[in-house]
């Protein structure tokens, strides 16, 4: 497994320099400005990170008002009251993407968050105070409390909201592969854990954010 620093050069080679390649990264919220989110916030980017799964994001980027207002504005309390009925009539709204599934997992999924909040003491607390260097733990918990934010949909919905992840894209995959840190594809858990030890060991070596790290990986390979 190379250094990190070997890996950033490559970027830089292959990216045009300094000044192009931090200007592609990403800068995550701390966890302090985590905590300041709103449940209806979250329970928004998580529904349009699981509608958006195998879809031009245009296509969702254009409906998104449509969405905003039959959803109740992702009101926690309003959502997760929403009838049987209520979904169904959606299937016949024509302005939002009609997905069955995807449709019932805004429920299911503001109910979570209503129940994360009692368990957890707020379920923003709990996804800000989660550590990173643990992260692929907590997409397991993404993906069996919630529905719809398994597979890469978990990791987009943190990074959408900011929380400090890396990604595994092709891409990312691919450099992993290059540059010595695995010899498969992860897809299981063991994996995924062998990934998040390479990653935490180049955290500590770049002192980076893991989201900076996965894309500076994704742009060290042609």
């Amino acid at each position: 497994m190379q250094k990190f620093e070997r890996i950033y050069e490559a970027a830089l080679d292959i990216n045009g320099g300094v000044n192009p390649l931090e200007a592609l990264l990403p800068t995550p919220d701390s966890e302090k400005e985590l905590k300041k989110l709103s449940d209806s916030f979250c329970l928004s980017n998580m529904t349009r990170r699981i509608f958006q799964a195998g879809l031009n994001r245009k296509i969702i980027d254009n409906k998104w008002p449509a969405f905003e207002e039959v959803f109740r504005c992702f009101d926690i309390d309003a959502v997760r009251m929403m009838s049987d009925e209520d979904l169904q009539h959606l299937m016949d709204d024509k302005r939002i993407v009609r997905h069955w599934g995807k449709i019932q997992s805004v429920r299911h999924n503001a109910q979570t968050i209503y129940e994360l909040n009692e368990e957890q003491g707020g379920f923003v607390n709990y996804v800000a105070e989660w550590p990173s260097d643990n992260i692929v733990e907590f997409w397991e918990v993404l993906k069996k409390r919630f529905k719809q934010l398994g597979g890469a949909s978990g990791p987009y919905f943190l990074r959408r909201i900011k929380k400090d992840t890396f990604f595994l894209t092709q891409d990312v995959i691919r450099a992993l592969s290059h540059w010595g840190a695995i010899d498969e594809e992860p897809r299981n858990k063991r994996q995924k854990r062998q990934v998040q030890e390479c990653m935490n060991l180049w955290q500590e070596e770049a002192q980076r954010p893991y989201c900076q790290i996965s894309m500076i990986l994704a742009r060290s390979v042609d």
